[in-house]
């Protein structure tokens, strides 16, 4: 497909107004928001049916990106020479269910998909059975040593639903509480995020987890845990690597209160309780879990696609760009009879994003490092298409320089500032400082640390083996945008993360201003060229996690 093809030509054509406010100051690498524009509008559109990943909307994907990386001189970087890197994803999603309810002194308490509980499962089975497990409440179910943290005291959770809190136990300071001290205060450590908690119940033994929702502790609504419509991915694994987790998911706060309460139980008291270490497991006496539900599921082929330039002097050092090309596919008609949640800003506006990078670099002498353009799968399934890349890659992580990725970016307007995520990880942050200043703009970090956001992306798949990373990400913090300032930003991510986030109103429209939008590409771009063509490597900061994990690299990149 070339940039003269109709469905290109009818994409610029439909957002003149976008095109022409997009006027921000330039870094040294300079990206063109009308490019970006038609990238979006053509992967957001119905063409393309949401972008789940093994459906027809992949594979138009995949070729579309191969097709644009070729057309702006990529080489490709996947294994064996190819464009793609073949990801096995276990595909599984729940049927209507025959059984699911819980068991209390009070009597049967059934529970409704997506209103009462929202569950999915990671195993190949044909059902999803839990048969009367007793439920546990097991605080933040955190366990770390190295913070003198252990929610779990060596109870037996095997074959028992565990229920968690969301967050980690430093939360309550982010509402005016005293912090514990253990977690980062306000910033959410890995311990609060569900993914940790999912992977700590299978160690534990349980059958079954659920997290109680709150909106502020999650970082989004209701809407958005129920949005994958009981669908779950995961790589495919051994037999022996599976979970143990026959259902895992989320129970609502108001279901959680009631199910407490019937167990003689102050759910309020008990959130107070999980904030000192020396909480112990909670069992709610007399009450149990089951379900019955039939399973459907599937091994399916996703890709990512790998582009690349080949560095002139150390092409076995690389600066890595990313994006994700997954959305979330079909779902139920919106008011407006709207069926794919295409993800025009999450995250085809990224993608959009690293491929204009692309195009003004390859217009550029060649750098001396190699430079990467990655376009991962199943991001919203959990990460899975950069995760896989992390464990089998097609190069080296220790010479991976940095991973720049970006996920969401503000479509408000022009920006006084750029918003940092993870203030405090690494050196990337002072080069993000320095190119903002060339642009006009300050760096403000993100305004909900609590929420987590560092881990919630593709560069962390490469943070958590070493590598230096860099996200921006638009709803992160509240930009100050030149016209409103920060009401302007707040009031664009509330509006976005309320109504459109993972919703099939997520789509580009005449609203779009993309001038911050192209701020924020051009600094990246302009970091990973700098990087690219420097003998530097991006270090940790101290007290960083990640730190101690690069450190035992350090001989093969001096």
């Amino acid at each position: 497909m070339t940039r003269k093809s109709p469905l290109l030509l009818a994409a610029a054509l439909a957002i003149p107004a976008l095109a022409a406010s997009a006027t921000p100051a330039l870094a040294k690498v300079s990206v063109d928001p009308e490019r970006i524009a038609r990238d979006v509008t053509t992967l957001a559109s119905d063409t393309f049916e949401g972008r789940a990943p093994g459906t027809t909307g992949e594979e138009r994907t995949i070729g579309y990106l191969i097709a644009r990386m070729q057309d702006i001189g990529l080489e490709p970087a996947g294994p064996d020479g190819q464009w793609v890197q073949t990801v096995p994803l276990l595909h599984t999603a729940l049927q209507p269910a025959r059984k699911l309810a819980f068991t209390t002194p009070k009597g049967a308490m059934p529970v409704k998909q997506t209103e009462d509980i929202y569950v999915s499962t990671l195993r190949p089975d044909d059902t999803a059975s839990i048969a009367d497990a007793p439920v546990v409440f097991v605080g933040y179910g955190v366990d770390a040593p190295e913070r003198g943290w252990d929610d779990f005291k060596g109870a037996d959770l095997k074959g028992k639903v565990v229920v968690f809190l969301v967050n980690d136990p430093d939360f309550a300071a982010s509402q005016g509480e005293d912090p514990v001290g253990k977690f980062g205060g306000r910033t959410m450590t890995y311990y609060g995020r569900w993914t940790y908690k999912f992977e700590e119940a299978a160690r534990q033994g349980a059958v079954g987890a659920l997290i109680v929702h709150e909106t502020e502790a999650a970082g989004y609504g209701w809407n958005v845990v129920k949005s994958p419509g009981g669908e779950n991915y995961d790589i495919v694994r051994k037999p022996g690597d599976l979970t143990s987790l026959a259902l895992q998911g989320w129970i609502s706060g108001d279901a959680a209160s009631r199910l407490f309460t019937s167990a003689g139980l102050d759910l309020a008291k008990l959130r107070k309780a999980a904030r000192s270490k020396a909480f112990k497991p909670v069992p709610l006496k007399g009450v149990t879990f089951a379900a019955d539900v039939p399973v459907s599921h599937e091994e399916i082929a996703s890709h990512n696609v790998l582009g690349k330039i080949a560095g002139t002097e150390r092409p076995d050092e690389v600066v890595m760009y990313g994006a994700h090309w997954d959305a979330y596919g079909k779902g139920e008609p919106d008011a407006q009879g709207r069926i794919y949640r295409a993800g025009a800003n999450d995250d085809a506006l990224g993608i959009a994003g690293i491929l204009d990078i692309a195009r003004v670099m390859k217009g550029q002498p060649a750098p001396r490092r190699s430079v990467v353009f990655a376009a991962w799968t199943a991001e919203e399934r959990g990460l899975l298409g950069s995760e896989f890349y992390a464990t089998n890659p097609v190069f080296p992580l220790e010479k991976t320089v940095a991973n720049l990725t970006i996920d969401i970016l503000q479509t408000q307007g022009a920006a006084n500032d750029v918003v940092l995520v993870g203030k405090g990880q690494n050196s990337l942050e002072d080069r993000m400082a320095g190119v903002a200043k060339t642009q006009g703009r300050t760096v403000t970090p993100e305004s909900l640390p609590e929420r987590g956001l560092f881990y919630r992306a593709d560069h962390f798949s490469f943070a958590k083996r070493g590598v230096p990373v860099m996200l921006l990400m638009g709803i992160a913090g509240a930009a100050d945008i030149k016209q409103g300032g920060r009401a302007a930003g707040q009031a664009w991510i509330d509006a976005y993360t309320g109504n459109c986030y993972h919703q099939a109103c997520d789509a580009i429209g005449p609203d779009w201003d993309l001038a911050g939008a192209v701020q924020d590409i051009d600094l990246a771009g302009t970091i990973g060229e700098e990087l690219a063509n420097s003998d530097a490597w991006p270090r940790w900061k101290e007290g960083s996690e990640f730190g101690a994990v690069r450190a035992k690299s350090a001989a093969e990149r001096n």
